[in-house]
């Protein structure tokens, strides 16, 4: 029986959320400079965002670039957000077929305004869409969101709008980039590392946590239900008891 027919349709996660490492050691294991790592890892984002379409995934997040990455060689900046325009361009057909919704997190003004506007296109062309919701975290760091938050909290707090015994971590997460999107029920990362890298910390705090030694160009659709199929083998508690849950 194939991967893919092994997963329970009934117990689905409603969100999965991915790191996407390896590309550059993928890169040097072949001689080849970074970028080559990176515009192979395309394709594993086109196959992965299929699955999860296949599946009936609600909500598949990818950290594509965070605020950290700004500090990388100009070349590499310059090529990746070359390559975001082209990846946007091309996969948007892509993204009708599968019924795919494309959805923006992070800083999206600091982007270059070609790649913005690039995006903005394709958000607007997909918005129709009714499938599985492609969340692309782009300059984007949990430290910024959650910054961000305080700030925009604290402007209306000095207008008087909200009281200081109001804030709570309810409210807060009304001022998150997430806010009409549940929290991640998995994050995969790729390429073994074992760390979260400044991606959704606050909404990662029940999670499932997911690693492979897998380089993210070589992770596949099976790969991809193998994580699928591991998350609804583990006990979700929630800080309950398993008598509770159970």
């Amino acid at each position: 029986m194939e991967l893919k027919d092994q997963i329970d349709r009934k117990k689905l996660p409603a969100h999965v959320a991915v790191i996407m490492d390896g590309n550059g050691r993928w890169a040097k294991k072949k001689g080849k400079h970074r970028i080559f790592g990176h515009k192979n890892g395309v394709t594993s984002v086109r196959e992965i965002t299929e699955a999860a379409a296949e599946l009936g995934i609600q909500y598949l997040t990818l950290y594509a670039f965070s605020t950290e990455n700004w500090n990388r060689p100009q070349t590499e900046i310059d090529a990746l957000m070359s390559l975001l325009v082209s990846s946007l361009s091309a996969e948007t057909k892509t993204l009708m077929k599968n019924n795919v919704r494309l959805l923006p997190i992070g800083d999206l003004k600091s982007l270059p305004s070609n790649v913005h506007k690039k995006f903005s296109s394709c958000i607007n062309k997909t918005a129709g869409n009714t499938g599985t919701s492609l969340v692309l975290a782009i300059g984007y760091s949990s430290r910024w969101e959650i910054a961000d938050a305080a700030r925009r909290i604290a402007l209306e707090v000095s207008k008087g709008e909200i009281n200081v015994e109001d804030i709570n971590s309810k409210l807060l997460s009304k001022y998150i980039n997430t806010l009409e999107i549940p929290d991640p029920d998995i994050l995969i990362r790729t390429s073994g590392e074992y760390r979260v890298s400044n991606f959704l910390l606050w909404q990662i705090a029940y999670s499932e946590l997911y690693f492979t030694d897998t380089l993210w160009p070589d992770f596949r659709k099976d790969d991809f239900f193998e994580a699928i199929l591991n998350f609804q083998n583990r006990e979700r508690r929630f800080g309950k008891t398993s008598e509770q849950v159970g």
